[in-house]
């Protein structure tokens, strides 16, 4: 048993699109931060270090945020470092489908979060606190075990504790049996709960995710003839009190990520802003004249935008409409097996026992920062009373406040290991050495 009670454990959840750490029994996460990561080879760095830019870079450098040279690359974690243009930087996600791709990234997250909390509380050692990670409904073993070997050999903490999205998403509303529709960055999974465990063989997943939506936007603003400047592109000058002028700036080493990184924050809060889900499955006729609604860009031209704010989200709910927007025509290969959101939750409900089925169907959690869209849930729950069964009850649950949805992962790790009853669960370091890591499949089922 761990005597965690005196000692808060520290939270962390590396989702597609955001980093989430805390400290367990708090509220909300202390540090949140892209999971992209910016990547410069060190040629490059060795070419551009007589430059004045690279002068200039370091004294705008943030000492919060991680730089690190990982073999022949460095790395910049932390939205205020990757904010800063570099020459030559590629800004690459270490996560494919949930799955990590780069170990090296990953670790420089990890370090990065590390560091945040420590500026927080300047009286911890990350050491002395047991430290619980959210992992993906699907994760694999081998995953699994590398994680814990880094955990307790580079970052050596004293115990450490595997929880799967969909079961903390579950502990967060307050139930242990339900239906969890988490909906983020990179893809939307649906995962059904019982008494706290995952069942994987009715796990349902989609490619279909926020950042898939805001590509969406993007592609099909372009083909209206509207482009959006990345903020390093342009400067604004005041020509008269009250009036600015649009300067723009030449970068000629940036690489086609970092614009399109940049490009994508600007859209994300274009589709944040006017977007919402249509009460209806989308009809290109009924939308051809709905009232527009203007949002002004960064660079200060004021675009107005129609039917794509319902057309978007529909992807959601049918995923084919996605290659009728000009430049998403590569869709067009995995159209045929994406399902709507509706489809996936009955799919998943079909496969879990039928004594179970009905207590599913009246307790579907919306989470994720893609499920805070306005109107997604009553679409949804609409939806799903036109496809169910008769006798199902459908109720689709989700909080009210937009803050809890997008971290509902991270909320529920922070209620489960602030349990009492919870620290002798925790995986300690003394059973790793005794057991090595592939013990960690039977302390964390």
């Amino acid at each position: 048993m761990y005597g965690g009670d005196e000692v808060s454990a520290i939270v962390l959840d590396l989702g597609s699109h955001t980093c989430k750490a805390g400290y367990a029994g708090e509220d909300a996460p202390k540090a949140v931060f892209p999971s992209v990561v910016g990547a410069i080879d060190q040629m490059d760095v060795e070419d551009t270090e007589n430059n004045a830019a690279s002068a200039d870079s370091k004294s705008n450098a943030n000492p919060l945020d991680s730089e690190k040279g990982k073999g022949k690359r460095k790395l910049y974690v932390g939205s205020q470092t990757l904010g800063f243009h570099r020459d030559n930087m590629e800004v690459l996600s270490p996560l494919k489908d949930g799955i990590v791709v780069d170990w090296d990234m990953v670790d420089s997250i990890w370090d990065h979060a590390f560091r945040q909390l420590l500026m927080e509380c300047l009286l911890i050692d990350p050491k002395e606190h047991p430290l619980l990670l959210a992992e993906p409904s699907s994760n694999i073993q081998l995953q699994r075990e590398r994680t814990a070997e880094l955990m307790f050999e580079k970052y050596q903490v004293p115990a450490l504790f595997l929880a799967k999205n969909a079961v903390l998403t579950s502990f967060a509303s307050g139930r242990a049996t339900s239906l969890v529709v988490d909906s983020g960055g990179g893809s939307t999974t649906v995962a059904p709960v019982h008494d706290g465990y995952v069942i994987q063989k009715a796990v349902a997943s989609s490619p279909i995710g926020g950042e898939f939506l805001t590509d969406c936007l993007m592609k099909s603003l372009e083909s209206k003839g509207l482009t959006i400047k990345p903020r390093y592109s342009f400067k604004r000058k005041e020509i008269r009190p009250g009036e600015f002028q649009t300067v723009d700036v030449d970068f000629p080493n940036t690489t086609k990520s970092y614009k399109l990184y940049c490009q994508r924050i600007i859209a994300s809060d274009i589709k944040e802003c006017v977007c919402r889900a249509p009460d209806t499955p989308y009809d290109e006729a009924a939308y051809l004249n709905i009232p527009m609604t203007s949002y002004e860009l960064p660079d200060g031209q004021t675009i107005e935008i129609g039917a794509d704010r319902f057309k978007i989200p529909d992807i959601l709910f049918n995923p084919s409409l996605a290659q009728t927007i000009p430049g998403m025509e590569s869709f067009a290969e995995v159209a045929p097996s994406v399902r709507g959101l509706p489809q996936m939750v009955i799919e998943s409900i079909n496969r879990c026992d039928v004594d179970i089925r009905r207590e599913l169907f009246s307790s579907i959690l919306l989470a994720g920062g893609t499920a805070s869209m306005q109107q997604l849930k009553e679409r949804l729950e609409k939806d799903l009373l036109e496809e169910s069964p008769q006798a199902a009850r459908v109720k689709v649950l989700a909080s009210g406040n937009s803050t809890e949805r997008r971290f509902s992962v991270w909320i529920g790790g922070s209620i489960l290991a602030s349990l009492g009853s919870f620290q002798q669960m925790w995986f300690s370091k003394s059973e790793y050495e005794e057991h090595g890591p592939s013990y960690i499949q039977r302390k964390c089922p």
